[in-house]
């Protein structure tokens, strides 16, 4: 699983980002987030704004984005917070990222339902490419981590790259995934099965077949 820990507080890294604040734009975001809440209950924003500073920070190195130290005293300060309460939120998600990572940051879905449908073959594509858990490749492309569930069992093996998710995937389609990826494009997010729109069952409805092209009402059947 990935490591919680936040990247040492060096001088280098105090020198990179001890100046950090948000930019116009990622400043007018963060005020929308914080004027959700009523007066008094400003840092229930924490959670916005830390994905805001990560997506400066990203949009800054060219990667998915992570939250330096300083980074993170930042966000404590623009919401009058003890810098502890921020890092506690910012190391239990796993939304947030502690250490830099790569332009794509490609998190494998590890658990039972993703592991029986194949995914210890999508970690093989991901290690022919020069993946490995935790590190950033050499071409800066690529972090990979190994999470838990997140959520699309009935479409497993799933992965999910930055903000998509990619699901039904076999090695072949990963490497497709993962092809446009490194040559700018965006590929398909969601299901990658041919014919399969969301979460129905491969091959088509089994059940309930009248509602596919409208709401139809079956109460009167039931009676």
């Amino acid at each position: 699983m990935a490591d919680r820990t936040p990247a040492p507080d060096t001088p280098e890294l105090r020198e990179r980002w001890g100046n950090f604040a948000f930019n116009a734009d990622y400043k007018a975001k963060a005020d929308k987030a914080i004027a959700r809440y009523p007066e008094g209950r400003q840092r229930s924003a924490v959670m916005p704004l830390l994905d805001l500073a990560q997506r400066q920070v990203g949009e800054e190195t060219n990667t998915q984005g992570w939250l330096p130290l300083p980074v993170i005293e930042y966000v404590a300060d623009y919401l009058g917070m003890p810098v502890i309460r921020v890092l506690e939120v910012a190391t239990f998600y796993f939304m947030y990222n502690l250490k830099p990572v790569g332009r794509y940051h490609v998190q494998v879905c590890g658990t039972t339902p993703c592991m029986l449908r194949g995914s210890d073959g999508l970690f093989e594509t991901c290690k022919k490419r020069g993946m490995k858990k935790g590190e950033v490749s050499e071409d800066g492309l690529w972090t990979l981590t190994e999470v838990e569930c997140m959520g699309n069992c009935a479409t497993a093996p799933m992965v999910q790259i930055n903000d998509d998710n990619y699901e039904d995937l076999t090695p072949e389609r990963l490497d497709a995934v993962l092809d446009a990826l490194a040559r700018g494009e965006q590929p398909k997010a969601g299901t990658q099965e041919p014919g399969r729109h969301t979460s129905e069952p491969s091959g088509g409805p089994t059940t309930l077949k009248e509602m596919v092209e409208a709401n139809h009402d079956y109460r009167g059947e039931w009676s």
